[in-house]
């Protein structure tokens, strides 16, 4: 019986679930994605620092938000995507997907560290300390650890599907920190403000705020989609490196 295949205009997507078909399409992609981030990054930049409006309430201390916000979101996003190749690769034993995940989670990693140390910066001027045990701040800084799991517990077992495995199920057990995340402002009294930005309401700041955010915030999608690609390239080839397309330097880059 032939496997189904995946066909959207003249492209088998199915073929790319192979590393060796992946390598090059990911070589291809990164210079893309990663210019679109360089682009995107200065234009956010330029319109946070430059062209938003000071608050009248925090002055200048918010624009910390156009570093914080973005890095915020893309913490949880990252760890949700993480976790579901993760499971892929759990379910259907799949390599790629598995490696995938491994890509994903040092640049989580960075966004959430990212995310709490500007929180710490935006947090002195307008609380007064740098860090209060408070459940937003608590439970980001659970994801942190999380991703810090994750990578150790790979790290820690030699056998690459083993670790896959082990990684994968801590994985998907850590996704239910991330609705405590960003529920927690809501389901308990902190000190951390609310969303300024959501899908059931229209949002609580200026317009250019709202577009130097939203630029940011492509700007660190688009950066963490070249950077896992690039890593996940290095991680075909440290897991590929027995197989003959690898052995007789068929590599494309």
């Amino acid at each position: 019986m032939s496997q189904p295949t995946l066909v959207i205009g003249s492209i088998n997507w199915f073929r790319y679930a192979s590393p060796q078909s992946f390598y090059p399409l990911a070589g291809a992609m990164i210079p893309w994605f990663a210019w679109a981030a360089a682009v995107l990054c200065a234009a956010g930049l330029y319109v946070g620092f430059l062209v938003a409006p000071t608050d009248h309430q925090q002055g200048e201390s918010y624009r910390i938000i156009f570093i914080h916000v973005p890095a915020a979101w893309m913490s949880m996003f990252i760890y949700l995507v993480m976790a579901f190749w993760a499971g892929v690769g759990l379910v259907f034993n799949t390599r790629l997907s598995h490696m995938m995940a491994t890509a994903l989670a040092p640049t989580g990693a960075l966004f959430t560290f990212v995310a709490l140390w500007s929180g710490s910066l935006w947090g002195k001027p307008t609380w007064g300390t740098w860090w209060v045990w408070d459940a937003r701040l608590t439970s980001e800084l659970i994801l942190l650890f999380l991703y810090f799991g994750f990578m150790a517990l790979q790290a820690a077992i030699d056998e690459p599907r083993r670790a896959d495995r082990a990684g994968a199920v801590l994985a998907l057990v850590g996704v239910v920190n991330i609705p405590i995340i960003y529920f927690s402002v809501q389901w308990w009294n902190t000190l951390h403000q609310g969303a300024s930005v959501s899908v059931t309401s229209a949002p609580t700041m200026a317009a250019t705020m709202l577009t130097g955010m939203l630029l940011m915030a492509l700007a660190a999608w688009m950066y963490s989609i070249a950077a896992s690609l690039h890593r996940v390239r290095s991680i075909i080839l440290e897991r590929e490196r027995g197989a003959d397309w690898v052995a007789q330097g068929r590599v494309r880059p």
